[in-house]
């Protein structure tokens, strides 16, 4: 193995778990994404993303939806986590290093979205779109695991499970 082979492979051997803050918004049985586009086309995912040093899950998610969305939300229960292993899923010839738990909070918005002029979408995003939830089958949405918790939310028997950052 080169040297520059062996820098590579040891760098993705420590590169860091990442926590991602993500924002489940419903009204009126739909769900409010970002639309992104990638080498497939169009795809779609809850706003949200990568929580910074110092930054609670919820300050995250309030934060990103700033951002993505551009509109304030009040952050409720957490309610999904999903762990995200890029070489485990489509497009890992592209990019195979990424290892991020995704933590899913039911939001309400504070305001419509796109009431911010400081929207700063991601590189892939192209918008925002309230899909269906009875036809996410129907789109690439991720993560599709999700689909059916979504058809039947919120789950029965739920229990608080996220505490934030407490004594």
């Amino acid at each position: 193995m080169t040297e520059n082979k062996q820098q590579t492979a040891y760098a993705m051997s420590v590169r860091p778990l990442r926590n991602s803050a993500k924002a489940l918004i419903i009204r009126d049985g739909k769900v409010l994404c970002t639309r992104n586009c990638d080498l497939l086309g169009d795809f779609y995912l809850l706003p949200g993303g990568g929580q910074d040093h110092g930054e609670t899950l919820k300050d995250a998610v309030v934060r990103e939806c700033r951002e993505e969305i551009g509109a304030e939300v009040e952050v409720g229960y957490l309610y999904f986590v999903r762990e995200y292993i890029s070489a485990n899923h489509e497009l890992a010839e592209y990019d195979d290093s990424i290892h991020q738990i995704e933590f899913m909070f039911a939001c309400q918005l504070l305001e419509e979205p796109g009431s911010s002029n400081n929207i700063s979408h991601d590189a892939m995003q192209t918008g925002i779109e309230w899909l269906p939830i009875s036809e996410l089958a129907k789109y690439r949405f991720y993560p599709s695991s999700l689909i059916e918790p979504l058809q039947n939310f919120p789950p029965a028997g739920f229990a608080q499970v996220y505490l934030g950052d407490t004594l």
